[in-house]
């Protein structure tokens, strides 16, 4: 019998560290609603939330209580165990993405260096990419459960829009792979600190790798899947309570994950500032890390802004245009991105 050995002190500090991140993403859902609601009210000219708490600031913990206390109704014609894993599995796929994103440079705590990384694998971008895809099952198993026409309406509409948009992002990441030459998140981010950031090289396959983002997130003006004024809240209309909570929650945690992996991918990750060695300024390794991590959550901060920004200022796209983008639009602008890539690195390489 071979008995494997556990370093029992790694186990523990990436059970902490995950826990720390699915805390994180927690807190940033819960107040992207607030933001949200501030942002849609600066734009539309009105205060937004300003009773609870100073301004306002407790109201999306006043939110979450009326979540809990809010009667759970399931309907009697439902499917109830797939009614119940749909916003579960909604919910699990967006907190699995986190995984390999690299939050920051390693520290050293105790003796040990520690990586602000739960998985640095060797195929990072394809995990990401795997569990995006897992991610339309919590809509579509939600959808069909419910027993109702217009939730099935909307989670087809949520699967053929994913599926769709999903072929010119990944086109997309291809010429940026043809770039990098590695499949790992953390390798990518050390590339982008000795040289350029990627956004400089492929901006057009940011601008493709963006637009999808907001598709895959069912944002404005990609949000069919839930229209209100066509189905009534879409895949989620027979949820209640913290069901519908979870779906949700689930879509502010995809915002978060798919600004940190844009981040990650096109900004430099935890770098600070383009063109520039950060090790001049002397600082200790863990205050560098510090930085480098309030360097990639300043970042983040700024997608969601733009994610919220566009919901409350660009009106929603009819279905028939959303295809067409997606087909005719973004699909032959992600495959002519790549051969010219691909051109320009055999002429360099001559």
């Amino acid at each position: 019998m071979i008995l494997l050995a556990v370093d029992w002190a790694l186990v523990l500090e990436k059970t902490l560290f995950i826990g720390f991140i699915i805390s994180i993403s927690l807190v940033v859902a819960m107040y992207a609603t607030y933001g949200e609601r501030k942002i849609a009210a600066f734009i539309q000219d009105r205060l937004g939330p300003n009773r609870a708490g100073p301004f306002g600031l407790l109201q999306p913990l006043a939110d979450g209580l009326k979540l809990f206390m809010k009667e759970e109704i399931i309907p009697t014609s439902s499917n109830k165990v797939l009614f119940i894993l749909g916003p579960s599995l909604a919910m699990i796929t967006a907190m699995l993405t986190s995984a390999v994103i690299p939050w920051g440079d390693k520290v050293e705590l105790f003796g040990r260096t520690i990586s602000l990384q739960i998985a640095d694998v060797n195929i990072g971008i394809l995990y990401v990419f795997g569990i995006l895809s897992l991610g339309v099952y919590g809509i579509m198993i939600g959808a069909w459960a419910s027993n109702n026409k217009f939730s099935l309406m909307g989670g087809l509409r949520a699967a053929s829009q994913i599926i769709s948009y999903e072929l010119a992002m990944g086109i997309s990441l291809i010429a940026l792979l043809m770039i990098t030459g590695s499949l790992s998140l953390g390798e990518m981010v050390k590339q982008q600190q000795e040289g350029l950031w990627n956004v400089i090289v492929q901006p057009l396959g940011f601008f493709i790798f963006l637009v999808c983002a907001f598709a895959e997130c069912n944002r404005t003006p990609f949000d069919l899947a839930e229209a209100e004024n066509e189905l009534i809240g879409g895949y989620h209309a027979e949820f209640s309570s913290m069901k519908l909570g979870f779906y949700l929650f689930a879509e502010y945690i995809n915002m978060f994950i798919s600004s940190a992996v844009m981040a990650t991918l096109y900004f430099g990750g935890y770098d600070i500032i383009p063109f520039y060695d950060e090790s001049a300024w002397g600082f200790s390794t863990n205050i560098m890390a510090l930085l480098g991590a309030a360097a990639l959550f300043v970042k983040i901060l700024f997608f969601i802004f733009l994610f919220m920004w566009v919901r409350w200022t660009i009106p929603r796209f009819r279905y028939d245009q959303l295809m067409n983008l997606g087909w005719k639009g973004l699909i032959p602008l992600s495959l002519f991105n790549m051969i010219v890539t691909a051109a320009v690195i055999l002429f360099l390489k001559k």
